[in-house]
């Protein structure tokens, strides 16, 4: 938990990542077997639905980095985050038809119990599906190839072709 009193946080009508920069913790779940967890962006994922991903989440005001990635693990897989390892940060540009997106992620590998993973959030998250270094899928979120390369060495994985 954060010492910091968020009571009096000012609340920004815009929403983030569109009309101003917004913060993010992204994640790739492991086994500690060399497996990661990735799943289908549902319906009514904020962006890029139907694309494989492995997770993340807006870092909310006052919050740490380490407390989004543990909240948010627990929101989208209903595991805990056993161990987190920070493997980057990137500038994520997006634009999709005429929406511009940009955020500034904070990136981890997390070390989950396979045995705790259940489906959360059905119509944002479907299809959790464990993959190995060789298995990944087509169609990945365009951000999902540099995180998986940065995290490749926390993972058991040689590399990952970005």
């Amino acid at each position: 938990m954060s010492d910091r009193d968020n009571s009096t946080a000012p609340v920004d009508p815009r929403p983030a990542g569109r009309s101003h920069i917004g913060v993010s913790c992204s994640f790739v779940c492991h086994d500690g077997e060399g497996r990661v967890l990735l799943h289908l962006r549902g319906p009514k994922a904020r962006d890029s639905r139907e694309v494989w991903d492995s997770g993340a989440g807006e870092l909310g005001f006052g919050e740490d980095f380490e407390e989004c990635v543990r909240r948010e693990v627990g929101e989208e897989f209903g595991a805990t985050a056993l161990g987190l390892v920070q493997v980057g940060v990137a500038n994520v540009r997006r634009t999709s038809g005429d929406v511009s997106t940009h955020w500034v992620s904070v990136q981890f590998a997390v070390l989950v119990d396979p045995r705790e993973v259940t489906p959360s959030e059905p119509d944002r998250i479907g299809n959790l599906t464990w993959f190995g270094e060789n298995e990944l899928p087509t169609g990945l979120h365009p951000a999902l190839p540099s995180l998986l390369a940065r995290a490749a060495p926390h993972i058991g994985w040689s590399a990952v072709r970005t």
